[in-house]
């Protein structure tokens, strides 16, 4: 027998299944469920306007065509129980108030083990927010912003803080502020997420131990913005035609960045006071030590790979540098090595030689000599790259040695791309 539970404003009556109707402008809110099982009900199709609150263990199913429409107005669902999953449904139209944390979905913190799978979201403020939870399951949701409100006005299409244990997968996000943010939260995985048309497609901050696999992204302004953390995994991602910074390291220490591909990324302006230059970088590392930094490829930017701000004792080596217009830039006060028992990276630019056939080039690639410092520190000498002066400076360098500035030294540069990629 069908069970139709009716959700009324007026005295906020109780279904057995825990969902009740919170006020919303003074007017009545109705919510017929059909049992599905034990704890399993059915949301038949209709628009269904108010917000929601569950209380209760339980496992909300959609029928295709049911729509929970919050009317501009706080959280749509808001999750207050644990071991709850909503599967299939379609959400509008939560508040934008992001100081009152407006959601279409709100995990409260004591809703451990609950399972957000394949609802179809579009929202100003945040899509889904996961408050001090436990191990969480967000997977084939399709997440939209509201682009008609400035990027930096609109919530996060994910956004996890102080959460552990979670696994954010197979989500699509876009229009957003950030595809997904992550705050004082760690054991956490992201995996095969695609993330386009945001500002930063992921972003961490002060959170350790957490996972970054697989996932893509696509015209944001940041592709992965990894800030004030230690000990991130960072494995098969790409970062395709992104503005400003394909990967940006700010405080990032002990982690690792492994296979990862950028490409094409393009210049622009991150509307950030503090970082400034934003030229293009496939890779940024901004005060960044103790971090592995092996088998990616930078390829087709303005600039592969800037540090700068101390980022010194990385181990940096059997990265692919393709076309970009500049390889490296870094001023140092010390020479660093770039390559790692006997190997280093492929650079499309090196042209020493290969003698004995092993693969690795007889001459070091040093990218960064005097001319190179002083461009980066004086940007208007570029002006004169071509002139006599530069090359007669240039000449003197290669004569005497002694005057080479300390900066990146690749002794063990490869001499193929390891990845067989023709664009080299």
């Amino acid at each position: 027998m069908k069970l139709v539970c009716l959700i009324l404003l007026a005295g906020l009556a109780a279904l057995p299944v825990g969902l009740h109707a919170g006020p919303i402008g003074g007017n009545g809110a109705s919510l017929p469920l059909v049992a599905e099982g034990e704890h399993a009900w059915l949301l038949p199709a209709g628009h269904y306007h108010g917000n929601y609150r569950i209380d209760q263990p339980l496992e909300l199913r959609c029928a295709e065509g049911a729509v929970l429409d919050g009317d501009g107005q706080g959280s749509v669902v808001t999750i207050g129980a644990a071991e709850v999953t909503i599967n299939g449904c379609t959400l509008r139209n939560g508040g934008r108030d992001l100081t009152a944390m407006d959601a279409a979905l709100f995990v409260e913190k004591q809703a451990a083990n609950v399972r957000l799978l394949n609802n179809q979201i579009t929202t100003p403020g945040f899509g889904i927010w996961v408050d001090a939870s436990k191990d969480v399951v967000i997977d084939g949701n399709d997440l939209v912003g509201d682009d008609s409100i400035r990027s930096q006005d609109r919530g996060n299409c994910i956004h996890l803080y102080a959460v552990t244990g979670a696994l954010v997968r197979n989500n699509s996000a876009r229009l957003c502020r950030d595809g997904i943010y992550i705050d004082t939260s760690n054991f956490n995985r992201l995996e095969n997420n695609r993330l386009e048309d945001l500002r930063y497609g992921v972003h961490y901050m002060f959170s350790n131990n957490n996972e970054v696999i697989g996932n893509l992204t696509r015209h944001t302004r940041t592709g992965y913005a990894l800030m004030q953390s230690r000990k991130l995994t960072v494995v098969g991602n790409r970062s395709e035609d992104d503005q400003n910074y394909g990967i940006l390291m700010n405080y990032i220490t002990y982690s690792t960045l492994t296979d990862n591909q950028v490409s094409r990324v393009r210049s622009g302006s991150t509307g950030d006071s503090m970082i400034q230059g934003a030229e293009g970088k496939a890779l940024f590392i901004y005060n960044s030590v103790f971090n592995r930094i092996t088998g990616n490829s930078f390829s087709q930017s303005p600039l592969g790979i800037h540090l700068t701000a101390g980022s010194e004792d990385n181990v940096i080596s059997g990265n692919r540098f393709i076309s970009n217009q500049q390889q490296v830039k870094y001023v140092a006060t010390r020479t660093q090595e770039w390559s790692e028992d006997g190997r280093g990276n492929y650079w499309s630019n090196y042209v020493g030689w290969d003698r004995n056939s092993d693969g690795l080039g007889d001459v070091p690639y040093e990218p960064n000599d005097h001319v190179d410092r002083l461009v980066w520190l004086y940007p208007q000498l570029k002006l004169l790259m071509h002139s006599p002066a530069i090359e007669l400076l240039r000449w003197v360098q290669r004569l005497f040695p002694i005057l080479q500035s300390p900066g990146v030294r690749d002794s063990y540069p490869l001499m193929s791309n390891p990845e067989g990629n023709t664009n080299t």
